[in-house]
């Protein structure tokens, strides 16, 4: 049953995000939408929402539809009220006092710890606050449930905790996700949406194979633009040929003969039209200076404690070579962060020797944390690049455009830029470095799956050595060629880390 229906939308800002879509929403879908950074997918929340009215075209919604959006952000009237308010004064007036129960139900089918529930969001972690956002709106009961990246934020227990708690919903309540984060949408969708300028296709298939499906599609329909495109160009020349022959000899036969074999011809390519060529929200490109040495980094049975000096976990003797991608897994709180903070500091500040770690004279780094703290917001783009980097402006503003961040950005404050675009000027920082040895600390944060993808890429392309930490599946399987576990306070190299994947699954199941 169709609960919600497109047709022929379209929203247009500064150029069409999207158009001609036709789309329904019913029992059982579990919809993902896919489209870069800034294409369109929360306009296209807020248009099922009510809260947007779309460019052109219609939606219908069933007489009485709840619909129940949550956003990315947290409201800042929220920030000083509890995780159990936050819930509760989402009821309705008149079910206040006598729903109250539903409030429990809610937060006991998320596990939300009791003491959790009454803190308040501004003292919460980011995943906690998404969490508390999802609560919120479904303990008013909606009929179609929208979630605008939900994983935001989310380590991998609360990840797959999500997971867990969405593929038990009520089936007769249609779920649509905004993500990218691709394990993510392949855990939890059943049909697919790729935002698209022009023509936006759906399939009836979760993310990976939807994304195969796509691809073909777009194979097949570049070929046969390209064969239209060869016969369009074979008519013309035919009609050249003839005219000539027209001219020559004075036949009105001909004359007409040619005009009609040009029509034919501006009629193919007039309908014709090539494949999509997905417009990158920013290039991402990185750089590896190389280094003969062999080994960059020895672990010395490296003590990892807390700030407060509660101690993590210990090492043990590891060797961090040249060509590792070592991927950090562990609980939230085990000690991943600070084992990358202890390592940046034994290289950037080599005359402060951290005990157990000895870091080999050409390591030359290049450093990310999840807070993007490399790029000051008070600064401008422009001036970052120019006072931090051996570039003028004019080729500053270059590498700025090709990061995706525009000309009328570049003179503005780095605070006002998107998550997205911060994510792709800290890259753009990391490559101007020119490093041999990267300490990535959730590196696709704010990343879309385009931005994702071209991270691997790079990393692969320059055989780059990097230790990570990452709350993203698929980055990781992609990436990872050794993986250390840190668990029990042991840090440990294990093959692979779909055990560890499992246990975090089982352990929320």
């Amino acid at each position: 049953m169709a609960l919600i229906s497109l047709k022929s939308l379209g929203v247009t800002m500064r150029a069409p995000l999207f158009c001609n879509l036709d789309l329904t929403i019913g029992t059982g879908d579990r919809l993902g939408i896919v489209a870069a950074n800034g294409r369109g997918k929360s306009t296209l929340l807020k248009c099922l929402t009510g809260e947007m009215e779309p460019t052109s075209g219609d939606i219908t919604r069933t007489r009485g539809l709840r619909v129940g959006y949550v956003e990315q952000a947290v409201p800042a009237a929220l920030a000083e009220h509890g995780f159990q308010r936050v819930v509760a004064d989402a009821l309705p007036a008149e079910q206040a006092e006598s729903e109250q129960w539903r409030v429990d139900v809610v937060l006991d089918s998320l596990d939300i710890p009791q003491p959790m529930r009454e803190r308040p969001m501004r003292a919460l972690s980011g995943g906690w606050q998404r969490l508390a956002l999802i609560a919120r709106v479904w303990v008013t009961d909606p009929d179609v449930l929208l979630l605008d990246e939900p994983t935001n934020h989310l380590d991998l227990a609360k990840i797959s905790q999500l997971e867990t708690w969405l593929n038990t919903l009520p089936r007769e309540v249609p779920v649509v996700i905004a993500s990218h984060d691709r394990a993510f949408l392949d855990a939890t969708t059943n049909r697919t949406l790729f935002l698209r300028p022009e023509q936006s296709p759906v399939f009836s298939l979760p993310y990976s194979k939807a994304r195969d499906a796509l691809s073909e599609v777009d194979a097949s329909t570049e070929r046969k633009f390209q064969r239209d495109m060869k016969v369009a160009q074979q008519l013309r020349r035919q009609a050249a040929k003839l005219n000539n022959i027209g001219i020559n000899s004075g036949s009105d036969l001909l004359t007409v003969k040619t005009k009609q074999l040009n029509q034919r011809a501006q009629r193919l390519e007039e309908v014709a039209a090539p494949a999509h060529r997905e417009k990158s929200a920013g290039a991402i490109k990185l750089a590896n200076r190389g280094t003969h040495a062999k080994v960059l980094i020895t672990l010395d049975d490296l003590a990892v404690e807390t700030p407060d000096r509660t101690p993590l976990f210990r090492t043990g003797k590891r060797h961090i070579c040249q060509g590792d991608r070592i991927v950090l897994l562990g609980r939230n709180g085990v000690g991943k962060s600070r084992l990358i903070s202890l390592i940046r500091n034994a290289i950037i500040e080599p005359e402060t020797a951290v005990q157990g770690v000895k870091v080999t004279p050409s390591t030359v780094l290049g450093y990310s944390d999840q807070a993007l703290s490399g790029i000051s917001a008070e600064h401008t783009p422009l001036a970052m690049l120019s006072r931090s980097f051996d570039v003028g402006e004019q080729r500053a503003r270059s590498l700025l455009a090709g990061a995706g961040v525009s000309i009328d950005m570049q003179e503005r404050s780095i605070g006002v830029l998107s998550g997205g675009q911060k994510a792709r000027l800290m890259m753009l920082a990391l490559r101007l470095a020119n490093p041999n040895f990267y300490l990535l600390d959730e590196p696709t944060n704010h990343l879309d799956i385009d931005g994702q993808e071209a991270l691997e890429t790079e990393l692969l392309a320059h055989q780059a050595s990097c230790v990570l930490a990452s709350h993203d599946r698929s980055f990781i399987r992609a990436i990872g060629n050794r993986f250390w576990l840190i668990e029990k306070r042991r840090l440990t190299e294990i093959d692979s880390p779909e055990d560890f994947f499992r246990s975090v699954a089982e352990g929320n199941g």
